[in-house]
């Protein structure tokens, strides 16, 4: 059991049955072995422990409601308050060594944070030795640095823990996804019982007191028999108790003590292990006697903890990209030999072998054609039939996994010793075939490692507060449930997916069913494709757009940067617009012209043959009339009265000459510096097409030339039909959404972050939502005028929110990376489409309709 956090009054009354709920936080003493005042926020005594006395010789009826500056030292308010200027987030604690408060008594070692509006001080006798915590540590970490493999980094974890503390036993105890959790690793004391390897339930270390875990991440109890010393007043005149979250002193649950005191332990320390963001263990400290290390040594050990568990972090993240690569190594051997000889699919005995040395398991079974095969711990023929039956109703063509079968399949009882747990690869043939691995019930490799027969006291819970019960009552929750499959695990399993379906088309009988699935296939890349390269684009939009406010001094480099990637997604939605096929000149130079030039494009006179120019260079040739343009405008006849002439033409060899010539715009001077624009317009074709690019500074009129190798240029069609220019779009106004409330759901968050500035541009107040469930939240609380959303949201797509908000009848706009390839549903069929990257301008276009 361990002591948690919950909102309630000091009075609660705590037994087995509400310990989980146990308000600990707010128990309303500290342990003796210092003491505690609270400040408020000018500094005048609020809370004071009853044990004050013992150490200044003050009660707290002495200092309550006076000013600390006539308590404390001068100097040591000074210090005190440099201290507290260097807390950083609300649950930073910050350390003094060897303070004097008072004169004429023993210095301090201090500890200072905020409770809420209160400045907490807690403060114990100073040790007469201190050590160097830094070298410490450093050596510490230098020795834990060279151990090879996870189990010898954690054990020798907790050797340097118990080393630093001098506790009797020092355990790693690792949380498992459900809450459970194991001691992976322990040091201890010759004669002291071993609890490796034990589990225990999560109702030991109830929700809050995890939650608090992670608060405060460093925990002590020096005596477990010390009577706690309570805190005066133990309720402010609003009637609340001190929050004592962060306290180094804060007293302990009865319940936890009792727990402490069935195992026969004298104190007990623990540090937290977080590992991205989230409680991964604690180093949990056994001490069969009174121990408080001293007040640099727990610094010390509490900064140990925080690196062990950054390395922690790094190793696991290093073990499991190794592992990936193993099963990639794998799962290539496999689909050679399976693409050789694909009976080798339905021998479950040798796809066991291949597959265990990646992802571990008790057995397989393959289900292919009706026809069945097993191998290892596996349920018989008939109870397969119906977990496959199931599949089909549950898996949906995806890799499934659960780590329980009976609560699916209620007859899966009978055999969860063989087969509790499982994993199914489905293959794509019909009826749908599987690959199904399978993970015996949990309880068939635990032991218990420590002595049954110890002789122990109870306290008045009995005996269910002691390590055997509580392994005990693991067992009866686990009954029936295998280990899970972990994240690393069900990646390799959707890539053995994926590849196996590769080798199965490839081994089709209906070569039109191949060529059909083969073409769907290729419809789904090229859509996933326009959505990833759109969604890059967007991103890039962002981070320049983002980086503004911290850059005022490059504006105009964002905004050209800005237009360049808008030139790009043009180019990009002309040349997908045909799933990825040659694309006309004239429309990349019509669009370019008509978005970066407006009204001014009717200057700009295009002369020339329909020609189509592959992917590659239109890519390429969309940058260099872009920049053409942009220096046309700034600097050139565009920026005056004059005009630009644009001919083009293919020459024998069928390589295309583009000519082009500026007239009747002010003197042209050469450029001083070559720019990025200089650069993408004088080498991007020589050196991504193998073409030729000449650039003269004519007094009268830039000119410019260049040529497209005849390997670019798809192909010459009839001549361009002329077609009327359309009128451009209005520029966004400010006032456009002023007085309303706008949902922005979109799961990026840089993308999230420019959507909101560029709503926020024209007047709307923006609520942002990553997720269909925090988006119906929203809507559930804040009166919606308008939505814009995100289609693709990861692992799900915005289409309930859609529904929602077609109930209530508030008009939205779809945002996609998806292009014109987006298939709504029919009932969406009208709804604006938004393509991404858009900026305030389209998206003041795109929204103006919508809100009439």
């Amino acid at each position: 059991m361990a002591d948690g956090n919950n909102d309630q009054a000091v009075d609660f009354a705590v037994d087995l049955d509400n310990c989980d709920r146990e308000p600990i936080h707010v128990l309303g003493a500290v342990q003796p072995f210092g003491f505690l005042i609270a400040l408020t926020a000018d500094w005048l005594v609020s809370r004071v422990s009853a044990n004050s006395a013992d150490y200044i010789g003050l009660s707290p009826e002495q200092m309550l409601g006076l000013p600390i500056s006539g308590i404390f030292r001068a100097e040591a308010i000074h210090s005190l308050r440099n201290r507290i200027t260097l807390l950083r987030g609300p649950d930073a604690v910050e350390r003094i060594f060897s303070l004097t408060l008072i004169d004429g008594v023993q210095p301090f070692d201090v500890a200072v944070h905020f409770s809420g509006s209160l400045v907490v001080i807690e403060a114990e006798p100073a040790s007469a030795d201190e050590m160097e915590a830094s070298s410490m540590v450093r050596s510490m970490v230098a020795r834990l640095a060279q151990t090879d493999g996870m189990t010898a980094f954690l054990r020798d974890g907790a050797r340097q823990v118990r080393a630093l503390t001098g506790f009797d036993r020092v355990m790693v105890y690792r949380f498992a996804e459900g809450g459970d959790g194991e001691v992976v690793a322990e040091a201890l004391r010759s004669g002291v019982e071993s609890y490796f390897g034990l589990h225990y339930p999560a109702s030991d270390i109830p929700t809050q007191a995890r939650a608090l875990y992670l608060r405060n991440i460093f925990r002590v109890i020096a005596d477990v028999q010390a009577k706690p010393v309570p805190v005066v007043p133990q309720l402010d005149p609003s009637g609340a108790a001190l929050d004592m979250s962060l306290c180094l002193t804060r007293a302990v649950s009865p319940i936890h003590i009792e727990y402490l005191g069935n195992m026969g332990v004298g104190a007990s320390l623990s540090i937290s292990i977080v590992v991205d963001g989230r409680l991964w263990g604690l180093f949990a400290c056994h001490h069969y006697g009174p121990r408080l290390p001293s007040f640099a040594q727990r610094s010390a050990a509490e900064l140990f903890g925080q690196i062990f568990s950054m390395m922690l972090e790094s190793r696991e993240r290093s073990e499991t990209a190794a592992y990936e690569g193993k099963a990639r190594q794998v799962g290539d051997r496999l689909l050679s030999a399976v693409a050789q000889d694909h009976d080798l699919l339905s021998n479950a005995r040798w796809l066991g072998d291949v597959i265990f040395d990646t992802i571990p398991a008790d057995g397989v079974g393959v289900y292919i054609d009706g026809q069945m095969t097993f191998a290892g711990l596996t349920p018989d023929g008939p109870s397969f039939t119906a977990i496959v039956s199931m599949l089909n109703r549950a898996a949906a063509g995806q890799v499934f996994t659960t780590d329980s079968l009976t609560p699916l399949l209620p007859e899966a009882a009978a055999y969860a010793d063989r087969a509790a747990g499982l994993l199914a690869i489905p293959l794509s043939r019909r009826p749908r075939d599987y690959v199904v691995l399978f993970r015996a019930e949990q309880l068939r490799s635990v032991r218990w490692a420590g002595s049954p027969e110890k002789h122990i006291e109870y306290g008045p819970n009995g005996p269910r507060l002691t390590p055997r019960k509580s392994f005990e009552l693991w067992s009866q929750l686990v009954r029936g449930t295998a280990i899970p499959f972990t994240a690393a695990e069900l990646r390799v399993a959707e890539a053995l997916r994926t590849a196996l379906l590769e080798v199965i088309l490839r081994l089709s009988d209906s070569a039109h069913e191949e060529r059909q699935k083969a073409h769907e296939k290729q419809e789904l890349l090229i859509a996933e494709l326009n959505h990833r390269v759109r969604n890059i684009l967007a991103l890039i939009r962002g981070l320049i757009s983002q980086s503004r406010d911290s850059s005022l001094s490059v504006d105009a480099f964002i905004d050209t940067l800005e237009s360049r990637v808008h030139a790009l997604a043009r180019a990009h939605d002309q040349i997908t617009a045909d799933r990825w096929a040659p694309a006309r000149l004239y429309d990349l130079i019509e669009v370019e012209s008509a978005a970066y030039l407006g009204d001014r494009r009717e200057r700009v006179a295009l002369t020339g043959p329909n020609v189509l120019l592959t992917p590659a260079a239109f890519t390429v040739l969309a940058l260099v009339i872009h920049e053409m343009l942009t220096n046309a405008a700034k600097y050139g006849a565009l920026s005056d009265n004059g005009s630009v002439a644009i001919d083009w033409r293919v020459d024998n060899d069928g390589s295309l000459l583009i000519d082009w010539r500026e007239s009747g715009g002010p003197a042209v001077v050469a450029p001083t510096r070559r720019g990025f624009g200089s650069t993408v317009i004088e080498h991007s074709i020589p050196y991504d097409l193998d073409g030729r690019a000449e650039v003269s500074y004519r007094l009268s009129g830039l000119e410019a030339q260049f040529c497209i190798p005849s390997i670019h240029v798809a192909s010459i069609l009839p001549d361009v039909i002329a077609v009327e220019r359309a009128k451009p779009a209005p520029a966004p106004t400010p006032t456009l959404l002023r007085g309303r409330t706008v949902l922005l759901v979109e799961d990026n968050m840089i993308i999230a972050m420019d959507g909101e500035d560029a709503l926020r541009d024209l007047g709307a107040e923006v609520i942002t939502a990553a997720t269909v469930n925090r988006a119906r939240e929203a809507i559930a609380a804040h009166a919606i005028d308008l939505a814009v959303l995100d289609f693709n949201l990861g692992n799900e797509t915005s289409l309930p929110v859609a529904d929602l908000l077609a109930e209530s009848g508030i008009p939205f706009v779809f945002a996609t990376g998806y292009g014109d390839g987006l298939d709504l549903p029919d009932r969406f069929s009208d709804v604006t489409l938004l393509k991404k990257p858009y900026s305030g301008a389209t998206l003041a276009q795109g929204i103006a309709p919508v809100i009439g």
